[in-house]
């Protein structure tokens, strides 16, 4: 089966990689950790470490309306394109199980 995409649970052990090589799993720990921080912070300024001003509620809306909406697109298409891959893996594996059982068919015969 193919790696669960960024909005599956993620498993402590995965034969195809590490949670930390995965950086779908990291854009969904950052989109929720956004969510947080501005659901958290809202009225209050949110600072940055690089520049003195810190951000208000014009920059607050800002990220509601474009930078959240386009990770969750982004996430989004990565599970229609997870989908598609697991869906063309299990055609494959049900193909040499098909293949398999003809030839036990034929042996027996």
């Amino acid at each position: 089966m193919a790696m669960p995409s960024a909005s599956a649970p993620v498993f402590a052990r995965s034969p195809f990689c590490r949670p930390e090589e995965d950086p779908f799993l990291l854009l969904e720990s950052t989109l929720r950790s956004m969510e947080e921080i501005l659901r958290r912070s809202r009225g209050l300024p949110l600072r940055r470490t690089w520049i003195e001003q810190p951000y208000g509620e014009e920059e607050f809306t800002l990220l509601e309306e474009e930078v959240i909406p386009a990770i969750q697109q982004c996430l989004a298409r990565v599970d229609e394109l997870d989908q598609r891959l697991q869906a063309q893996q299990e055609a494959e594996i049900a193909h040499i199980e098909a293949e398999r059982m003809a030839e036990l068919v034929l042996a027996q015969a």
